[in-house]
């Protein structure tokens, strides 16, 4: 912004006009065709703001006030259809607005600061580049802006707007009974999150189990899979075992089959009257069901072990690399101390891999907070119970979050939810990450 300021300060009358009309200074020293688009830009950016934009970004102080309904029409004797406000449109076009208003500034900044180096240019006696060496510029020592250029307005239309609106509906009581246009929803500010984190409330009441759940399936999850993947690749690697592709090709093949495959098919094993508990009938084992999947604690159990069954030969495989790079004189200096093999263990082989898969690790904690499909596809988040609000015993926030949406369309409080899951994955990682020796020590293990 000095730059923005100083430009203003010490540029010409050119210069001076160029931050009022964008692209004056470049039409009158030579550069036409940037001028003229620096022009455009402005007129086009005014011509949408006074027929569009303004009246958007006015309306996101109430999102609609009109509701449709029926009205009875005298003159025909019959009930008219009025249409009526939309706050979901509302809302959405207001973001947009104040997006193309902030994209606007940006490019209304850049063209100012170009009109002072233009006028520097001509003052050292240098030519101003046409448009044609422009273009050619960006075709070779610019090719990077070229090539971010449309990624960069992909992720900000496609995943920055829809984020920030997400965002704001959790703000709103957009619910199943505010369903525009018949019925309206509006700003309700930090009623949702108060809802959400209080102990007394019934979304208190689910919140904080379902949260307690989501924080001990993650780590269970996380440290099992690392733990047992880790040991499996120790073994298959270990000297004196024959045949190790064919052991890693076996254990490859659960991750080989789609993932949803997988648990659909060993959801229908667990069933209550599945093959599983036919089997055990039929061998005498049991005299009833059990309830792999319809009791809580079962449940629990089920999800847990089935995700060990298709997590471990991600880390076997990731692991497998790091094992074999681990220096054989510290094993051999260990064996002359007189550690034994579990010292070994502790002492060389989990700091090593701990410290190269350490952020890998803490990716995996957060994937396995939003773990959707191991929960949905097997469970469905069931049992259920009365105790929460459309949620079940086995439900993450993230499969919460789903139900909360499709299920009884409470799209406020899915949002709430999103919102607190991002801070709870965001502080945890930034604490985790800059607490690991892959972050305090990058040049050196130790």
């Amino acid at each position: 912004m000095k730059q923005f300021f100083y430009a203003f300060r010490k540029g010409d009358a050119l210069t001076k006009l160029s931050f009022f009309i964008l692209g004056f200074s470049n039409l009158f020293r030579g550069q036409v065709v940037k001028g003229i688009i620096f022009l455009s830009a402005q007129v086009a950016y005014f011509f949408y703001m006074f027929t569009y934009g303004f009246s958007a970004i006015g309306k996101l102080r109430h999102l609609g006030t009109r509701e449709q309904g029926w009205v009875f029409d005298e003159d025909r004797g019959i009930d008219v259809l009025m249409p009526g406000d939309n706050s979901m449109l509302i809302l959405l076009y207001g973001v947009f607005a104040i997006f193309i208003t902030l994209a606007f500034l940006y490019l209304y900044k850049s063209a100012a600061e170009q009109s002072y180096s233009l006028e520097m240019q001509i003052k050292r006696g240098k030519k101003p580049l046409s448009f044609y060496e422009e273009v050619t510029e960006y075709a070779d020592s610019r090719l990077h802006k070229t090539l971010l250029f449309l990624p960069v307005i992909g992720v900000v239309v496609l995943t920055v707007l829809p984020l920030v609106f997400m965002i704001l509906i959790a703000f709103t009581n957009f619910d199943r009974n505010h369903q525009p246009p018949g019925n309206l929803f509006t700003w309700v500010g930090l009623d949702n999150f108060k809802a959400m984190l209080s102990s007394g409330s019934v979304l208190g009441k689910t919140f904080f189990p379902v949260l307690g759940w989501t924080l001990v399936w993650a780590t269970l999850a996380t440290s099992l899979n690392y733990i047992l993947g880790m040991l499996l690749a120790m073994l298959i690697n270990k000297k004196g075992i024959k045949i190790k592709g064919f052991y890693r090709t076996i254990f490859i093949l659960s991750i080989a089959i789609p993932q949803f495959v997988s648990l659909l098919v060993m959801r229908n094993i667990l069933d209550d009257d599945g093959p599983l508990n036919v089997l055990l009938e039929k061998a005498g084992i049991i005299s009833d069901y059990v309830p792999f999947l319809t009791n809580t604690t079962l449940a629990r159990i089920s999800v847990i072990v089935i995700n060990l069954w298709i997590g471990i030969p991600y880390t076997m495989l990731i692991t497998t690399g790091i094992l074999m790079n681990i220096p054989e004189d510290l094993y051999e200096s260990a064996k002359i101390d007189g550690a034994t093999p579990v010292t070994q263990y502790f002492r060389i082989t989990l700091p090593y891999v701990f410290f190269v898969t350490a952020p890998y690790l803490i990716t995996q904690f957060i994937g396995n907070i939003n773990n959707f499909n191991i929960i949905y596809f097997l469970t469905r988040g069931g049992p259920a119970t009365l105790d929460y609000y459309q949620a079940g015993k086995t439900d993450l926030l993230v499969t919460w979050l789903y139900k909360l949406t499709v299920n009884s369309k409470d799209y406020s409080y899915a949002s709430t939810i999103g919102i607190l899951v991002f801070i709870i994955s965001a502080v945890f990682s930034l604490i985790a990450y800059r607490r690991t020796s892959s972050y305090k020590n990058e040049e050196e293990f130790g």
